[in-house]
């Protein structure tokens, strides 16, 4: 059994903390802007492995502008030498994600609704309109051993929704939440988020987060969101190792996460 999986009723028990999943999109955009390897993208995943990632994240768009299919595989190759680790592919199941679903077989896959030459993630899924359409995709991911999120807004009536085409997880988009933070609106993207994870709980799903998460409005996330699982954290975690480098900066998000949970009341 992976150790990284447990259950949505583990996480009302209070069982386990919050995992981070490294996501190493933007490492692969600045390789690709030469035609030297360089940054290595392996090499970037295994440096946040080292210092302590719970987990790898890539999403592959059918343009390749960032993470190539080539990536796909070589971390695939580094993660089985990281039994303890995860590894968690995006995409839109419509277009070039179940490929590497079939050919990979990730712990983790996250349905993400994105156009395919979306700018970035903006939106979670409309179920009542695509539902039907993802339920055949969602068994066939897990037919290959695959846990599948949906990337969802934070909308409580959409999670029984979730959980009735075979989701196992949602990943809550976050980017309402970050916008708001320092706000006079924080309060309420707080609760939303709150109320959108407790009506994910209660329909037996599993809660992961992430968008524009970062060490200022991170903590204060996880302390008003329940059973949250995993934080997949890409731009800003990058965007701070440049000042800090790689290690220290996933240490110091895991220390954000455990300055969270410790705060929490038992």
């Amino acid at each position: 059994m992976n150790p990284l999986v447990t259950s949505a009723a583990d996480h009302q028990r209070g069982v386990g903390a919050t995992l981070l999943s490294v996501n190493v999109n933007k490492v692969a955009l600045l390789r690709n802007t030469r035609h030297l390897g360089i940054p290595s993208v392996v090499r970037a995943a295994t440096l946040c492995l080292e210092a302590g990632a719970d987990g790898i994240t890539v999403h592959p768009r059918p343009d390749e502008r960032h993470i190539r299919a080539q990536d796909v595989h070589d971390l695939a190759r580094l993660l089985r030498a990281w039994p303890q680790a995860e590894y968690n592919i995006e995409g839109n199941p419509f277009h070039n994600l179940m490929a590497f679903v079939r050919d990979v077989r990730p712990q983790q896959v996250t349905f993400v609704p994105d156009s395919e030459g979306q700018f970035t993630s903006d939106h979670g899924w409309d179920l009542a309109a695509d539902g039907e359409r993802l339920r055949p995709l969602i068994a066939e991911a897990h037919s290959f051993g695959a846990r599948v999120s949906l990337f969802m807004d934070a909308d409580p009536a959409a999670m029984a929704l979730a959980r009735a085409v075979g989701a196992d997880r949602v990943e809550l988009y976050t980017e309402p939440y970050a916008a708001a933070h320092g706000t006079p609106r924080q309060a309420e993207q707080l609760a939303a988020f709150a109320a959108a994870a407790q009506a994910a709980l209660a329909a037996g799903l599993g809660v992961n987060a992430g968008h524009d998460l970062n060490q200022p409005n991170l903590v204060d996330f996880l302390r008003a969101v329940p059973g949250v699982q995993e934080v997949s954290i890409g731009h800003a975690l990058i965007a701070d190792a440049l000042e800090t480098g790689l290690p220290e900066t996933v240490r110091a998000y895991q220390r954000c996460i455990r300055q969270a949970h410790q705060a929490r009341p038992a």
